[in-house]
């Protein structure tokens, strides 16, 4: 829906890319926050589920500079620890170069469901 491509998923790790839409911009042309956190989150999870099934615990982002109409957007996730079920993974928004939000989660990895769950 929102035209994210994931380029890459390996053990901890994923990259992909989302291009900005006239249908993701407010009346200034700067793409809304929610869908930067969005992209973050997408790729985030593409790293986490990468140990097992991971669902988001916590998630903070830092948005640094604006996202315009027609940019293009990459999102790189990195897993920097994990201890039990329990993860942390950063991810890095850049518009080219140009680092645009640093977006940290904490996600947790979910048990073995019994049947009926």
């Amino acid at each position: 829906m929102l035209g994210i491509e994931i380029l890459s998923a390996d053990r901890g790790s994923a990259l992909a890319r989302m291009p900005v839409r006239p249908d993701m911009v407010n009346g200034h042309r700067i793409l809304h926050g929610g869908l930067v956190f969005t992209l973050a989150d997408t790729v985030f999870a593409c790293a986490a589920n990468s140990f097992g099934p991971a669902v988001t615990a916590a998630a903070d982002i830092q948005y640094l500079r604006p996202a315009y109409l027609g940019d293009v957007l990459t999102a790189e996730a990195a897993v920097r620890s994990r201890s039990g079920r329990t993860l942390v993974c950063d991810v890095t928004i850049r518009r080219s170069d140009e680092v645009i939000a640093e977006f940290r989660a904490r996600g947790s990895l979910l048990g073995e469901r019994s049947a009926g769950q």
